[in-house]
This record gives C-alpha cells, structure tokens and sequence, in this order.
C-alpha cells in the first residue's frame, strides 16, 4: 500500500478546517493508513499549527524556512517534489491554493492526478475509485484512477465529516534541513483583505444566504425579513454580487468571505464548491431549493424542497407566531 501524506494549509498557527476532513479521506482509502501531515511555513505560527495536527495525525512533517512564510505554490511545489516519496499519495483541498499546487505537482512526481473529489469508494488492488461531480453537481461521475506510480487528489472541502477525535497523539518531526532549494520566480508582495461593508458576515451565527433562486432584486426583501424574525444576517452567493444586488461584502465563497457561523441556511443556492469552500466550522445547513438535484442537498442536515419565494414568507410567518 502506498504511503498516504496531506497536505495541511494554516492561518495564524491554526490549521484550517480541511485539516480534519483530509484525514477521514485519507481512510476511506486505506483504513489502516497511518497518514502523515505536511505542514509549511515560517516562525513560531508553523510550530503551534504542526503541534495542533498532530491531535489527529499519526505523524506530522515540519518545514520551516523564510521562503515558506507565504502560501507561494511555486515554493511549495518545489518543497513536495523534494520529500514525497515516489509513488506516495498526497491529499490536498480544493481551494484556491490547492488549485494552484496540485496539477503542476503531479506532473513533477509522474503521479496521477483527480481534482475536485466528492467521495472516495476505496482501493481496490491499485485502482483507487472515486467520485467527482460534472455540470455544477448535476451528475456524479464515478472514476477509476491508478496508483501505483502515486497520486495527488484534491479534496473538496465540506463534502467529509470531519473527524474531531483528535486522539491520535502524534509525532511532529523537524525536517526543514530536507527543504533542498526553494527559489522561485514568483515573489510575495501582499495580502489585500477583503472590504468590510456595513454588515460583517464573518462574525454572523447564523446567515441567511441567497443564490440565482431569489430571482430580483426587489425579492431580497423576503430574505431580510426572514434574517431580521431569526436574528441573522443576509449573505449571498457570487451571482448576486455579479448582478449588483448585493455587496462584495456579503458574498460567501473562495471568492468572496469565508464564513464559520453555527447555522447556514442556503436558499436558492445550487452548492458549487467554489460556494461552500467559504464555510468552514460544520455549521448546521439547511438548503432549500426547488431543484431536488441540486448538490447542496448533499451536504445539508436538512433539505428542503420548495420555491423559496414561496416558503421563506412562511418560515417567517411561522417564526413570528412563536
């Protein structure tokens, strides 16, 4: 069985949320794996991250280095192509980093590569089967992938539960003299937050977000209500913003705010990943969409099938009669 490693993303020296759902991935190839993490970065930040993952994982590879301070896929491309053993397979999440590391690391390592896996079926023999989604989640596509020479397979966020337990009492290995060369054509300059607007929906509990099914303008009015009767806030997905319906500051998304509220109530929300790549924390989800095969389906706690022009002025009717 090929070694399994993932490939951990952090902020601050807290390790993203994807960090607990890769691991979960990685044993729905292999049970038994005993999987081994990867954190990058520089100063004190990549040590607090390295000892946090290694709660959940088995084994922890630490690489410090001043090149590394910056998510730079470049650098850390290089960093792989110098560590991973040959024919190993690496787990990593379909962000917007991960879109960027992964295809030209695979060509690097002569591995296969999957992007944007669902749902893993397991390992049968050297034939890893997995599951992607085509035309916006529309259709699942089940695909056969060969391992034997390695793979890199980029996860989508969200789509694993992830696995809390931290009961793995890891060990956290210092490799940064492994590192090799680091140099790169593409350099830092710096990080542009996002603008806060009049509501900041990253400190929300509960959003009330609306996608193409709100259909107007004029009806985003019914979605306010319905935030103003729960005490939440309205967020949106990208088609709004594109319309100029709402601000860039509402948007949820890789593109837009990521959010970490207890309850996400989508409406009129089809899911793409690049939606829910903006939720983070495992909130509770209900999605309500007139499109019973929409994706966000699978990913819901509760799903519900209806108009939401419809059904929101009834939520909030039935809520004010409390």
């Amino acid at each position: 069985m090929a070694e399994i490693y993932a490939y951990i993303t952090h902020k601050d020296g807290v390790a993203d949320d994807s960090a607990l759902e890769l691991i979960v991935a990685a044993k729905k190839i292999d049970a038994g794996a005993a999987v081994t993490a990867i954190v990058t970065g520089a100063g004190s930040e990549v040590d607090q991250a390295a000892e946090a993952v290694a709660a959940s994982y088995a084994k922890v590879l630490k690489f410090k280095n001043d090149a590394l301070a910056y998510p730079n896929a470049e650098v850390v491309r290089k960093l792989l192509v110098n560590v991973l053993p040959k024919g190993s397979i690496l787990l990593v999440a379909h962000d917007t980093f991960g879109m960027d590391l992964t295809p030209g690391l695979s060509i690097k390592l002569d591995a296969a590569f999957v992007a944007d896996v669902a749902d893993i079926d397991g390992l049968d023999g050297s034939s890893l089967k997995v599951v992607r989604q085509e035309y916006s989640g529309m259709v699942s596509t089940h695909v056969s992938v060969d391992v034997s020479g390695g793979a890199v397979i980029n996860i989508r966020p969200g789509v694993f539960a992830p696995d809390e337990s931290k009961s793995a009492a890891g060990t956290v290995e210092d490799k940064s003299g492994d590192a090799g060369d680091l140099s790169a054509q593409r350099r830092f300059l710096e990080v542009v937050e996002a603008e806060v607007g009049d509501v900041d929906i990253t400190k929300s509990d509960v959003l009330v977000s609306i996608g193409r099914g709100i259909e107007d303008q004029d009806n985003i009015e019914i979605a306010q209500e319905l935030a103003d009767a729960m005490g939440a806030v309205v967020s949106c997905s990208r088609p709004i913003v594109d319309a100029k319906w709402l601000e860039k500051s509402r948007q949820v998304g890789t593109s837009g705010q990521t959010v970490k509220p207890k309850v996400y109530m989508a409406c009129g929300i089809s899911g793409s990943f690049q939606h829910m790549g903006g939720i983070k924390g495992s909130p509770f989800i209900v999605a309500i969409n007139k499109n019973v095969k929409a994706p966000i389906f699978q990913v819901a706690d509760v799903g519900i099938e209806a108009d939401i022009l419809e059904f929101l002025p009834e939520l909030t009717e039935a809520i004010g009669d409390i």
